[in-house]
This record gives structure tokens, sequence and C-alpha cells, in this order.
């Protein structure tokens, strides 16, 4: 197969030369074709990591080094310890497809004059069923659902596709990868946002300390890793992105800026 039958991955190389960094994964020239390995390994030793084949990558890139099943491919836990070699441009377009499908795609869609982005209002709007609620987000709620749940705790991509005055990710921030629409998770997300959003609300008194308790909890809970809750699972109160999404929600109460942003 000659390079005409995949002209992102040429471009890419064409681009970096040498080595790149695609999310967690380093993609690197060497004699007979390229190599791929976890960017935390760049340094380890060939012999110290699992040469694996493509079949192995892909069970390898399903799940995290504790066994959760990880739906999101651009989440930042793949796991460590193996490398693949690639013997050209095609088994290397293979392999990258495994680890993050149709990153190279939209990597290359991104570069056109006018990328094929499609912004949070325009995704909703086309939304049905027991979506179709996410268009009732305001824009305040919208924003902080997308800072919760596009945060790089849980993906990688770098978020092209905005909503109100939310400004769009940087590659320094993220990665090469771009995020052209919403996903499925966020899509979710954003339902149960809605659905928070119509339920009566209490008043609490709370002091400043009891507030900054409140905050440090939620941050110590998004600190521990694989909790146990599926991704997906929006409806668990437990969900990281939903501790992520009320920690939002507090900051400006107690004085702390929302995640990404400093104080005045």
């Amino acid at each position: 197969m000659t390079s005409a039958h995949h002209p992102a991955l040429t471009a890419l190389l064409a681009q970096f030369p040498g080595e790149a960094t695609l999310v967690q994964v380093l993609l690197r020239r060497r004699a007979g074709g390229f190599e791929l390995r976890h960017a935390d390994d760049a340094e380890a030793a060939d012999d110290a990591l699992k040469l694996v084949t493509a079949p192995e990558l892909r069970a390898l890139a399903q799940f995290t080094a504790t066994g959760a099943f990880r739906p999101l491919k651009s989440a930042p836990n793949l796991r460590r310890g193996w490398r693949v070699l690639a013997a050209g441009e095609a088994d290397l377009e293979t392999a990258l497809h495994i680890l993050y499908p149709g990153a190279l795609a939209d990597w290359h869609a991104a570069r056109a004059a006018t990328p094929p982005v499609t912004h949070y209002r325009a995704f909703t709007e086309r939304q049905t069923g027991m979506y179709r609620v996410t268009t009732m987000l305001e824009d305040a709620a919208a924003e902080r659902v997308t800072r919760a749940g596009c945060d790089r705790r849980f993906c990688l991509k770098q978020r092209l596709w905005t909503v109100g005055a939310l400004a769009a990710d940087s590659v320094a921030g993220k990665s090469l990868v771009p995020c052209l629409e919403p996903c499925a998770i966020l899509l979710e997300l954003a339902r149960k946002a809605a659905r928070i959003e119509q339920e009566e609300k209490l008043t609490l008194a709370l002091a400043p300390s009891d507030g900054a308790t409140i905050l440090a909890a939620l941050e110590a809970a998004l600190g521990q890793p694989d909790s146990g809750v599926r991704e997906g699972d929006t409806g668990s109160p437990a969900n990281p992105r939903r501790l992520l999404l009320t920690l939002e929600k507090l900051r400006p109460l107690f004085d702390v800026p929302p995640a990404g942003k400093s104080a005045e």
C-alpha cells in the first residue's frame, strides 16, 4: 500500500519527521519502519517493554491497568509497559486507529481552512428523545458541564467546539488530537446536568470554612483513580465528572475561580 492511500498519516509524518506524541502515545521512526510506545516510557529500554502485536494492542487499549473498561480511548489512563513495531505506514495507521479511532482523520480535517467543528448548541439542537433536554441548559450551566466533562483528567483531546464564552482548548493543554464535536459521554453528562437543574433547590447556610472542607473533599475524591463507577454512569453521585461538575458550581460561591482560570 502506498502513502497516497492514507494522506492524513502522510501529512502527520511530514510535519513531525522524527517523532510525535499523540495523546499518550509516542511515535518514532526507526530502521525499517516505526515504533509506538507509551509516552511515559520514552526513556525505557526496549527489552524492558513487552513487544505486542496489533490484536494484543487492541486488548491492551480496552482496559486500564486495574482492569476497568476504557469507553473513551482519549482518556489519560492508557496502560504502560509495551511497544509496537510497524513495518510501514499501513501497519502504523492500523495501530494508531486501534489506540485512537478516528484521530488521524480528525487531525487532518482540523487543519483545513474551515475545520468541520460542530459546537454545543448546533450539536444539541439536532438531538431528539431523552437528549433533547440538553438544549435547555443556559450558557453558564453548559460551560460548567463542558469544563467538567472535558477536563484533562478525563479526556486529552483538544476540544475545538465551544459553548457560550468558553474558549477552545490549546494543544499545550491537551494534545494534537482534536475533538470536533461533543462526545456521547459529554452528552450524557449534559442530560443529567439539565435534569439536576430542574430539581427543587436546597438552601444551606455554610461558613467559608465549611465550603473549604467540601471543596477539599471533592478534590480528594477526584484524586481516586478507577473509583469503580462507570464513566457513563452519570446517575451515580460518585461519578468523577459529576464530582467535578459540583466543584464547578461551588467554586464561585467561595470565591474560588473555575478550573483553568486564575483569580482576578
